[in-house]
């Protein structure tokens, strides 16, 4: 069970969700390894943090249609189990995820969500996180370790193909003007997560700075 349940688990389960009979699997394009290839549009699946991807994207986007599949948990359980596979525990997380989520991410390529031939296809799910005990790491979670990932369900997907289509994901309730505190107080997040959601929509052109308010910059939507 730890074995098949790695990071690999989440990234097979959402490729043969998100896999049409016509698509092509794990096609060579200009030297890169794509996971699905539908007509001319190339097709990725990321589980983890979008920076090892830059390159590549870069690359491929200079002849190419792509879509990024990333997808944010809405819930999660965690099970943990012994070195023999026996479940010892299980539980709901407390943390509940967002669309917004994917704003951490998208920081290593913000830009890219200007490119007139990318897409960000954000795909809400449920998911179950298997720990195994490891003296020694992650102190935080007093020695479990995170063995893997896998797919319980899929809620529904948001798909980014412009900055405009990020930037409607901002609270409807903002000033004209506004600063990351009060992006995270209408948004209902954290100030960290407001801060990479305002740098992302700047770098996309989504959003303009320029004025300041004490030492606070001020945002507000691109012409």
């Amino acid at each position: 069970m730890i074995g098949t349940l790695n990071e690999g688990a989440l990234h097979a389960q959402l490729k043969a969700w998100y896999r049409r009979p016509c698509d092509r699997v794990e096609e060579k394009v200009d030297g890169y390894v794509v996971d699905l290839v539908r007509g001319r549009l190339l097709i990725e699946i990321q589980t983890g943090g979008f920076a090892p991807l830059r390159r590549k994207l870069e690359s491929l986007l200079e002849l190419h249609r792509v879509r990024v599949v990333a997808p944010v948990a809405l819930s999660r359980r965690i099970v943990r189990i012994s070195d023999e596979g026996v479940v010892l525990s299980s539980r709901r997380s407390p943390k509940a995820g967002r669309v917004e989520d994917v704003f951490a991410r998208l920081v290593s390529i913000p830009a890219l969500l200007a490119h007139d031939r990318f897409e960000l296809e954000v795909v809400l799910t449920h998911e179950e996180e298997v720990r195994v005990f490891r003296a020694g790491r992650a102190w935080r979670r007093h020695g479990w370790v995170v063995a893997g990932r896998s797919l319980v369900s899929v809620e529904r997907s948001v798909r980014l193909a412009s900055p405009a289509d990020a930037a409607a994901l901002l609270p409807h309730a903002l000033p004209a003007a506004f600063d990351t505190g009060e992006l995270a107080a209408a948004a209902g997040c954290d100030r960290r997560l407001a801060q990479q959601i305002a740098y992302c929509l700047r770098h996309a052109g989504a959003l303009e700075t320029g004025e300041k308010r004490g030492r606070a910059a001020l945002y507000r939507l691109a012409a």
